[in-house]
């Protein structure tokens, strides 16, 4: 009996210590909840766009007015949001944390990534996000997503990082997938991590409603900081291009070896990889640039060229393979 319990006691204690360090755990989350979001809040911004639409009216046009989200990225007055949240706006105007409203203007915009440089002129210095290492980020990192959803004002969710290079098969888009919660007006607001500092801007939404359905997207901050920084200074962003199409990894068996490659699956017929229609959809890239051929080889070949470079592309077309010098151009449009 006295054996018993003893070790009755000893597994309560047990129980003690794994309730204490449970709490222990939850309690500092909370607590990094809370700074991360007094880190980043200030940094996070309302927007409402309005823009001409057709109506009944007797002038025969009314305003419609958009709401979204944005990110301050520099003191002096520039912020990034979607450009689906401002595209075709007569107005565009910012609500800061403080209750401040500024009217924005347009600085420029890169339709590929769905991202808008703005500028206010305030009246005080603002308060930029802190961007992190988003190559860094992991399946699993806790995040935290800020935006005015529903235009209800400024909004918290949390969740984590449910998948990172997602591409819908495009390979000019590379986006971080989370289960936290993103609704309509969130669009352009910040992805965050336990430290407060920015891992994405939120983009877009994968729903048959509309609203929440436990994944969303966001643009990665090192993507995010390149093309902003090329925007504002350059008005545009000179970005490599080499057609539009859509590939996919796969194995297949070539010469007694099981293979990876990325199979072709849609190949516009303009661009330089259509190549006046030698490289065909169904063909299998093998290597790029004497890598073997990968999601993230090709994203870094793409991103690390501007027009009038050169990739060397190695394909497989039924039985043959073949060499394909493609010389790089610059996004139409």
């Amino acid at each position: 009996m006295k054996f018993f319990n003893n070790k009755l006691s000893r597994i309560n204690f047990l129980i003690l210590i794994g309730i204490l360090a449970y709490l222990y755990t939850n309690m500092s989350n909370v607590d990094g909840y809370v700074e991360a979001i007094s880190k980043a809040s200030p940094s996070v911004i309302n927007i409402s766009s309005k823009k001409n639409i057709k109506s009944r009216s007797l002038n025969g046009e009314s305003l419609n007015e958009l709401i979204g989200s944005g990110i301050i990225i520099s003191n002096d007055g520039y912020i990034v949001t979607n450009l689906h949240v401002i595209e075709g706006a007569k107005i565009i105007k910012v609500e800061l944390g403080d209750g401040q409203v500024y009217p924005a203007s347009l600085i420029g915009f890169d339709e590929r990534s769905d991202l808008a440089v703005i500028k206010i002129q305030p009246m005080d210095a603002l308060r930029p996000i802190k961007p992190s290492n988003s190559s860094s980020v992991q399946i699993g990192d806790q995040v935290i997503a800020i935006g005015n959803a529903f235009g209800l004002g400024k909004t918290f969710t949390s969740g984590i990082i449910s998948a990172t290079g997602r591409d819908y098969g495009n390979p000019y888009l590379e986006l971080i997938q989370t289960d936290a919660a993103l609704n309509p007006g969130n669009s352009g607001g910040a992805l965050i991590n336990h430290k407060g500092n920015l891992i994405g801007m939120n983009t877009k939404i994968y729903s048959k409603t509309g609203s929440y359905a436990g994944i969303g997207f966001a643009l990665p901050a090192n993507k995010l900081i390149d093309i902003a920084s090329e925007i504002i200074q350059y008005g545009s962003v000179k970005r490599s291009w080499i057609g539009d199409f859509r590939v996919k990894l796969k194995r297949f068996a070539f010469d007694n070896k099981i293979m990876i490659g990325l199979e072709i699956l849609e190949l516009r017929e303009h661009g330089p990889i259509f190549d006046q229609g030698k490289i065909k959809p169904g063909s299998i890239i093998i290597s790029i640039n004497n890598q073997v051929a990968s999601w993230d080889n090709l994203i870094s070949a793409l991103n690390n060229s501007f027009p009038g470079d050169k990739i060397n592309f190695k394909i497989l077309q039924g039985s043959n393979e073949e060499d394909f010098e493609i010389i790089t151009e610059a996004y139409p449009g």
